[in-house]
């Protein structure tokens, strides 16, 4: 283990034993974890699961463990944003590889597999409403990981470099997602590249009564060119998702039910159906 304890300001622990802001502990999660942005959308999830063993929720932050056949799966809530991701991936990561009680990294590290499903919007005309869409890699305009030492590799850096043309002044990363991950789940869907943002609105190029900063962003995002993909998505947590699994040695991939075509305008008839369809099919292939 680390000589280094953790200070009780740095890792909060309460008086239960269980970790800050998802009041879980380290038997309260299995090794592969399904997010979700929408609390609602958790007993979606778990309504296929053959048991259900724990269900705990704080705030946005709503769990439920089990298993699907031989195999045990969490699923959790996350909220809207990477400012969830960052409390979610530390919190569930701590779970696995600190010692709460001796407050020290574990000498061992484990992994986890996180699967994202979530809902976005296509950035492409041919990408249909009722589609699902894999994320090869996040772009984030969110800013998460210029706060921590993550660094591209080669193919992140050549999507990086295609958006210093776009000079949004919004200093970009990018993170690729697990391709074990998405072979075994989603060798079938539509693939590319998933911007992720702020906001809903302006940060994704909607204007209700206050028109955007960047009037051409959509297009400009779209029409840009990189060797790695094309841009196919906007969302609100595929990058802070791939980012920190990165940094912390987990498998990441985000599969995304795109309810809203931003090219042509339109919107799903049956979202909840789409949402439902990705759940089922998802679960089939764990």
């Amino acid at each position: 283990m680390s000589s280094t304890r953790l200070a009780p300001s740095e890792l909060i622990i309460n008086p239960d034993g269980s970790i800050y802001h998802l009041h879980l502990k380290p038997e309260d999660i299995a090794r592969t974890i399904i997010t979700v942005g929408d609390p609602e959308r958790v007993k979606m999830v778990s309504q296929y699961f053959d048991e259900i063993h724990v269900k705990k929720s704080k705030r946005e932050f709503h769990t439920h463990t089990g298993r699907i056949g031989n195999t045990p799966i969490s699923v959790i809530s996350t909220g809207i944003g990477t400012d969830n991701i960052d409390i979610v991936f530390n919190e569930l990561d701590a779970l696995v590889n600190i010692d709460f009680d001796q407050r020290e990294i574990k000498a061992e590290h484990t992994a986890l597999n996180f699967i994202r499903i979530g809902t976005s919007g296509a950035l492409q005309a041919d990408i249909p409403v009722d589609s699902f869409v894999v994320s090869d890699f996040g772009v984030g305009f969110d800013g998460l990981m210029h706060f921590y030492q993550f660094q591209p590799n080669e193919k992140e850096a050549k999507i990086e470099q295609a958006l210093k043309g776009l000079n949004l002044r919004i200093p970009a990363y990018v993170a690729q997602g697990s391709t074990a991950l998405k072979e075994k789940l989603a060798a079938d869907f539509i693939a590319g590249i998933t911007t992720t943002c702020t906001g809903f609105y302006a940060p994704q190029g909607r204007a209700l009564r206050l028109n955007p900063r960047y009037r051409n962003l959509l297009d400009d995002i779209k029409n840009s060119s990189t060797t790695m993909g094309r841009f196919t998505n906007f969302e609100m947590e595929t990058a802070g998702i791939y980012g920190m699994s990165r940094l912390l040695g987990h498998q990441a991939i985000s599969l995304n039910a795109i309810l809203a075509n931003r090219v042509k305008g339109t919107f799903s008839a049956q979202p909840k159906v789409v949402v439902k369809k990705l759940i089922e099919q998802t679960l089939e292939r764990v």
